[in-house]
């Protein structure tokens, strides 16, 4: 049953993509971005349903820019679900720009590539952040730079944060996490990390029952003085609070 499942909601998460690729062709460019925002969040949220993956939100997530969030990161689906809850324009490694159907997806939302191995594009992309949050964006950063299993985190990377500095605004702790509906565990079914592939951890995700995405938003903060490498353990330190991790926790993990 799982199995049968899983391949109904693949061929319906399909057509979703492909009907996504045809209103990104043939009608975005007519969009204003409030109408775009508006769209975007509607067919991810639609998407969820078709994956079965509950959205909870606690918090309030920011109606307006210009904000840098910066949130922990598990899964290919955190982009999913971080549009469902508010949308907003990530930056995110250039690899998944090349994910199957995913990656038109991903670039049409606007996402800023990096190549995390390069230390001058990690300039060129603070640059382009830079601009982007002094036209008024919210912009997305997963610091840790790679994905964990959800039970850890890892240390936050502090470059990225010059752009809010540079920019003058406010950062705002993003708290992600993927439960049991049931139980409240974690729950493993979306974990991208170590030697799991995407497609694998997509056919999971297919095959999961009772997942639950809970987004959990914190305070704003501002930059009040620090440098960038204080202010990213102060803002990890606040995601690790909303998540309830114990703060000894700095346990590494393979990139997903």
């Amino acid at each position: 049953m799982n199995t049968l499942r899983a391949c109904w909601r693949a061929v319906r998460a399909s057509w979703h993509v492909l009907r996504a690729i045809w209103i990104i062709r043939t009608e975005f460019a007519r969009l204003s971005p409030a109408q775009t925002q508006l769209v975007l969040r509607e067919w991810t949220r639609q998407m969820l349903s078709i994956l079965n993956v509950e959205l909870v939100v606690h918090g309030s997530p920011a109606e307006s820019g210009p904000l840098l969030q910066l949130a922990n990161h598990i899964s290919w689906l955190d982009i999913l679900v971080m549009n469902a809850a508010q949308p907003t324009r990530f930056v995110s490694k250039a690899d998944a720009k090349h994910w199957p159907l995913l990656g038109t997806l991903v670039t049409a939302a606007g996402t800023l590539y990096i190549e995390r191995e390069n230390r001058r594009d990690a300039m060129r992309v603070v640059h382009r952040m830079t601009d982007r949050l002094r036209e008024g964006d919210i912009l997305s950063v997963f610091p840790e730079g790679t994905t964990s299993d959800g039970r850890s985190l890892l240390p936050f990377h502090a470059n990225l944060l010059q752009a809010a500095i540079s920019a003058n605004v406010p950062v705002l702790p993003v708290a992600l996490r993927f439960v049991d509906s049931r139980t409240g565990e974690p729950h493993e079914a979306p974990v991208y990390v170590g030697d799991t592939t995407l497609i694998g951890s997509i056919w999971t995700t297919l095959r999961a029952s009772h997942l639950r995405a809970v987004v959990h938003y914190g305070e704003p903060q501002t930059f009040q003085g620090r440098d960038r490498r204080a202010w990213a353990e102060d803002v990890r330190a606040e995601v690790q609070r909303l998540l309830d991790l114990p703060p000894a926790d700095q346990t590494e993990a393979s990139p997903g």
